[in-house]
């Protein structure tokens, strides 16, 4: 196949796994003899040579195998996917709450069985994060963890996101506003809550203290529930999630309480839960795919050597019938 595209046997491997320091015109080349000769690259040998797996892990912190399935992280997933198929890396799922999930995590991450990993939903003190901190290979980190900031970590802006939204709350003559934050013990459900509090206090008023959800429709009701019981007077919600969110509107619902007239209620995430709920939930969008896929290009930038920055991605707020 080299001699087809009339380059050494070096530069045809360069180009082939994707190398710096091959000029276009032998790249375009190799690519050409590829396509003459029907060429498939062999990825065993491609892995002998190289000294690479040619995959890359996502590692969520969780016990169920259908959190997969949840509109947030499939989203995530197809972000990455694309980014590593673009980069020939294959995509692998974990789980890794338990501690034979934490266990299959380390060995794959001691057998080097992959080329580096991304974790997400990390809680605080998660054991995960003292394996990453002595796993020799790439590590990226999807949202903050509690603690201290890791070196190569993508996240959106939690705090100025959940800030903008207390704030439409307010500009809307709210004044009693509550809010269901997700679990305390996630970068995410802390700088949520953060942004919410701030907000609060820069408007004079006084913020109420966490109502806290695991981030499921479920806990979101739940909550509700709580603060309508202790208290009746509230005038808005802030929930830290779109799942919590309608969780919340269901609660109300039943409660006989009107949305917006009496409660007024925003999410955060902008799933399709937020567009279908009733009534249509006022949000924070996130841009969920993109989260992935620069996850996983900063991964695949660590593989390849280079030493990528920490990447914040913004927020916006979407209105619509809930508030």
């Amino acid at each position: 196949m080299a001699e087809r595209a009339g380059v050494s046997r070096s530069v045809a491997s360069r180009a082939l796994n994707n190398a710096p320091h091959v000029s276009r015109a032998k790249r375009e080349a190799v690519e050409r003899a590829v396509r003459q000769l029907g060429y498939v690259p062999n990825p065993t040998a491609r892995a002998l040579a190289t000294r690479r797996a040619g995959a890359a892990a996502l590692v969520v912190s969780g016990e169920d195998p259908s959190i997969f399935a949840d509109p947030f992280f499939a989203q995530v997933i197809v972000g990455a996917s694309g980014a590593l198929e673009e980069a020939d890396l294959h995509l692998m799922l974990c789980l890794a709450a338990s501690d034979r999930g934490r266990k299959r995590v380390g060995e794959l991450l001691r057998s080097k069985g992959a080329d580096g990993v991304m974790l997400m939903a990390l809680r605080e003190d998660d054991p995960l994060i003292r394996m990453a901190e002595e796993a020799e290979m790439p590590v990226v980190f999807g949202g903050r963890p509690v603690g201290p900031v890791p070196r190569w970590y993508v996240d959106v802006d939690n705090v100025g996101g959940a800030r903008e939204a207390t704030e439409y709350l307010v500009s809307r003559g709210r004044t009693r506003v509550a809010a269901i934050c997700g679990r305390l013990d996630t970068g995410a459900g802390r700088a949520r809550y953060r942004g919410y509090r701030d907000a609060m206090l820069a408007a004079g008023l006084d913020p109420f203290p966490p109502q806290e959800g695991d981030f499921t429709e479920p806990s979101g009701a739940a909550a509700m529930a709580v603060l309508l019981a202790e208290h009746p007077d509230l005038d808005g919600v802030f929930a830290a999630n779109d799942n919590m969110g309608a969780g919340a509107l269901r609660t109300l619902r039943e409660a006989g309480r009107p949305v917006p007239a009496d409660v007024a209620v925003v999410g955060f995430d902008d799933l399709a839960v937020a567009r279908i709920a009733d009534p249509p939930l006022t949000t924070v969008h996130q841009p969920i795919t993109a989260f992935g896929r620069e996850m996983a290009r900063m991964l695949v930038a660590l593989v390849n050597g280079q030493d990528p920055t920490p990447l914040i991605l913004p927020t916006r707020l979407v209105t619509r019938s809930s508030a």
